[in-house]
């Protein structure tokens, strides 16, 4: 056991945003989801499902090594347990673990259509805003580096694939709505949490889920320091309208890509009649 923890542990040296291992993970996204994109694009709801579910044990296993990673260590040749609070799996970049199950196994619907609209909305957005400023998820340890480039391109690549599979929904803001619905609802458990959880913490422990904690300090870029500055209301609603502003632009981005692309396969279509 202290061996096998000892490779799960074994070190690199830090990468750098943008530096070899960033840009190999971020050239690999692009690869899965064009192939995905372009292969799949038109696959039935089967195969579908069968996709998120690959990558969702994917990403769960993946999970799990890190738990155990930041739970155990070896000092001395023997094993040391403590839990490491702050990596508690509620973060917002998290949510894959609890949404993709629904869109695997519920019934065609709304309630389905939702989580696929979460999916392709907002975890689009949290999966970029890691791959495009890694800032500081890497560290030295090589597996839980290669565990978060492979979690944050999951969302990146099911994001796109979701909108490229169920384009045909994007005919007005419904399907959205019903993603900021999914959002509303786990925040509100983040939230729930946060106010649970600091009676259970040891003291000097962090819980702080989707960092917006009124118990700790967000370390989210440029709300850190809203956060110092305002009443905690203030900086909630900041956070929320800065949530508000990615998503509004990744679906008008979406939704402008699918409409241009569906004018062409018309205009196409109609040349090939002619």
């Amino acid at each position: 056991m202290v061996k096998l923890l000892e490779i799960l542990d074994a070190q690199m040296t830090r990468p750098e945003s943008y530096g070899w291992f960033h840009l190999m993970f971020v050239g690999i996204t692009i690869a899965v989801t064009l192939l995905l994109c372009i292969f799949f694009r038109n696959c039935n709801d089967k195969t579908f499902r069968r996709i998120i579910l690959i990558f969702w044990i994917i990403i769960v296993i993946l999970e799990i090594y890190k738990e155990i990673n930041y739970t155990f260590s070896v000092s001395d040749g023997e094993i040391v347990a403590k839990y490491q609070w702050y990596i508690f799996p509620f973060q917002f970049c998290s949510t894959p673990f609890y949404v993709l199950p629904f869109i695997v196994f519920l019934k065609e619907g709304k309630v389905r259509d939702a989580f696929i609209a979460f999916t392709a909305i907002f975890a689009l957005v949290a999966g970029l805003a890691v791959m495009i400023y890694p800032n500081d998820v890497f560290i030295g340890t090589i597996g839980i580096n290669i565990q978060t480039m492979v979690h944050h391109g999951s969302q990146v690549i099911l994001g796109i694939f979701c909108c490229a599979h169920e384009r045909k929904k994007y005919k007005g803001v419904k399907f959205c709505l019903s993603a900021v619905a999914v959002f509303a609802a786990l925040s509100a458990v983040a939230m729930l949490l946060n106010e649970i959880f600091i009676y259970i913490v040891p003291e000097g422990e962090t819980f702080n889920m989707f960092y917006i904690s009124r118990h700790f300090p967000s370390t989210l870029v440029i709300l850190c320091d809203i956060y110092k500055a305002v009443p905690y209301p203030v900086f909630l609603l900041a956070y929320f309208f800065a949530f508000g502003i990615g998503v509004t632009v990744i679906y008008l981005i979406q939704w402008g890509i699918i409409k241009l692309t569906s004018l062409k396969s018309k205009k196409k279509h109609e040349a090939s009649e002619a």
